[in-house]
């Protein structure tokens, strides 16, 4: 049984780590609102963009003069997974299930026999990710604060991403985030960013414009050239924002239940220090009776 010192001790250690949860719990609650507002405030933007060069992409006849963000290299065996995470933990399950869903899909294209690459941004999802893939990784980037990202930023990533691209070390990328949905709950989403993924006929005639008549100037070809690297740029701002909102939320849960759990265990150590104390107590008074009765 620990004494009555060492008990006290860690009581106090205790509430101190639950001081800490608790204020970090609020911290993350003010930022959650800024950061839910933001990924909110992007998401018709970034669909709309993605809607139209998907739109764009499907009347284009792809020849050997097309772009290759639209037309691909004519292979799919080398693939690049840009896993989007963050920097810091104390956020739950947020990193874990995007580099989660990222080995798990590695594992499942190398049963195909493809070759799997990583470009990470955000440092927790490297530490994950490397001890099963150590050889695949091309970059690692930490963003810091996902807040605080910028398009500047997200323009960037893209930029070396398709530099990357027509360098011709890989020929299919992927994005690897967390879509936001409520406080408790953050989605492990990957989408393809290069080549851009061409819609069914099926799904392309279930558009509402389908059936319009459409006149482009200038061209389909030249729309696409400009606005293919400008929405790689766009999705992967969309992920950045997406991430921010997702780890607040998460460490906002995970911090109370950390504050939580904290006052559940002080309720224990305190009851095992009352006990401790009591059975002292007993036994100072026996062994002072016991003195009496022998005088």
């Amino acid at each position: 049984m620990a004494s009555l010192k060492a008990l006290k001790l860690r009581i106090g250690s205790v509430k101190s780590t639950q001081k800490i949860t608790k204020a970090m719990k609020m911290v993350a609650a003010a930022k959650l609102r800024r950061a839910q507002e933001a990924a909110e405030a992007g998401r018709p933007y970034a669909s709309r963009v993605e809607q139209v060069v998907a739109s764009l992409a499907s009347t284009v006849q792809v020849t050997e003069g097309s772009s290759p963000l639209l037309a691909g290299t004519g292979s799919d065996q080398v693939h690049l997974f840009v896993v989007a995470t963050s920097d810091k933990g104390l956020a739950g399950a947020f990193n874990s299930n995007i580099a989660r869903m990222a080995r798990r899909r590695a594992l499942e294209l190398q049963e195909q026999g493809k070759t799997v690459k990583f470009l990470t941004i955000g440092r927790k999802g490297r530490a994950v990710l490397a001890r099963q893939f150590r050889d695949g990784f091309v970059h690692s980037v930490e963003p810091g604060d996902l807040g605080k990202l910028t398009f500047a930023d997200a323009k960037g990533y893209a930029d070396d991403l398709i530099r990357r691209f027509h360098a011709g070390e890989f020929d299919v990328a992927h994005l690897f985030y967390a879509t936001f949905k409520t406080v408790l709950t953050q989605e492990p989403t990957e989408q393809q960013l290069i080549p851009v993924k061409i819609p069914t006929p099926a799904v392309a005639t279930s558009q509402p414009s389908a059936d319009a008549v459409v006149e482009y100037e200038p061209s389909e070809e030249a729309i696409l050239d400009n606005l293919l690297p400008t929405n790689i740029a766009v999705q992967i701002y969309r992920a950045m924002k997406e991430n921010a909102a997702s780890e607040q939320g998460s460490k906002m849960t995970a911090m109370d239940n950390a504050t939580r759990n904290a006052g559940d265990l002080i309720n224990r150590l305190t009851i095992e220090y009352n006990r401790t104390r009591q059975a002292a107590i007993t036994t100072e008074l026996v062994e002072i009776i016991s003195g009496a009765e022998a005088l």
